[in-house]
């Protein structure tokens, strides 16, 4: 079966409580999965979702304290965009008055623009008819408010052409519409993690990678067979190599440099997040992939305190 759309997306975030408190209380999302980077494993690996961790939903952090401020520009991810219930803007508005909201309209969307505490661009769109859709309400936001996963996200290039290319041939994304200089690419029948906008701008001093910036955007695939028949089409369309397979114990991803310079990951759907701890106590306990649980004390003694 054919999935397509966003998987999810990984930000560097600086300190890891300051993080924590604001995606679960201030936005209300659910910890889905407390673990470490796995290549660094000193610094924990947050993810955060819907109740169940679907994909479409899933903003990953890796908080580092000490990681130097990031330079937006041309080359990255510029916005993550989640979906509301179009009558929660005015909630919304309030709720965020001291991250600096500020309403605009994008698409013929009223969109609320604010940034979290490290800086990282983020944005609500209000949508009509998505208030029965199931959303997680067991923290500080009621569920008549609450986030129901990803509406968008926004990238910045200098040519938006070669990007578009990419995710027409091997992502299932097509050609939406223009606003000024964002060009938008839209699954059909995806509500979440369905749209990316690429905004083409030129004379833009390059991206540079630090606390409140964008890692990676991952893109789902229904599977193993389904990551391979991408790798391959972007081998053989676009001349395009990516790394080898690496298990990430949640979904299996590779992952390859896009045309305009974003690190883009192919990510399966499947075990998904269930598969060490139970759908109920999802984010509840620190889980480390098998390689690492030798040492679980060591790691537990050495990452930063979250009481």
């Amino acid at each position: 079966m054919t999935r397509n759309g966003i998987h999810h997306v990984t930000a560097i975030a600086g300190n890891a409580r300051r993080n924590l408190d604001f995606y679960t209380r201030t936005l209300g999302l659910r910890l889905v999965k407390k673990t470490v980077n796995f290549d660094d494993p000193g610094a924990y690996h947050f993810y955060y979702g819907d109740t169940g961790g679907s994909p479409g939903t899933i903003l990953t952090f890796f908080p580092w304290e000490h990681a130097a401020p990031g330079r937006a520009g041309v080359g990255e991810l510029q916005e993550t965009v989640f979906r509301i219930p179009q009558g929660a803007i005015g909630y919304w508005t309030q709720r965020l008055v001291n991250q600096g909201v500020e309403r605009t309209t994008r698409f013929g969307e009223t969109v609320l623009r604010f940034r979290d505490p490290d800086g990282l661009r983020l944005a609500l769109v209000g949508l009509p008819g998505i208030e029965a859709e199931p959303a997680w309400d067991h923290g500080e936001v009621p569920a008549e408010h609450a986030i129901r996963g990803f509406h968008s996200v926004s990238l910045m290039l200098e040519d938006a052409a070669p990007t578009g290319a990419i995710l027409s041939d091997i992502f299932g994304f097509a050609e939406a519409a223009r606003e000024g200089d964002t060009l938008r690419f839209q699954v059909p029948g995806t509500a979440l993690g369905g749209i990316v906008d690429l905004r083409a701008v030129g004379g833009f001093l390059p991206a540079r990678l630090g606390r409140g910036s964008v890692h990676h955007l991952a893109f789902r695939a229904a599977d193993d067979a389904a990551e391979m028949e991408m790798v391959r089409r972007l081998a053989e369309n676009h001349g395009l190599h990516s790394t080898e397979q690496k298990d990430r114990d949640y979904f299996r991803s590779v992952y390859f440099r896009e045309p305009g310079h974003v690190l883009f990951e192919i990510a399966t759907d499947v075990p998904g997040f269930a598969v060490d701890e139970p759908a109920e106590r999802l984010g509840s306990a620190l889980m480390l992939p098998r390689f690492l649980e030798g040492h679980r004390a060591a790691i537990e003694a050495a990452l930063p305190d979250l009481s």
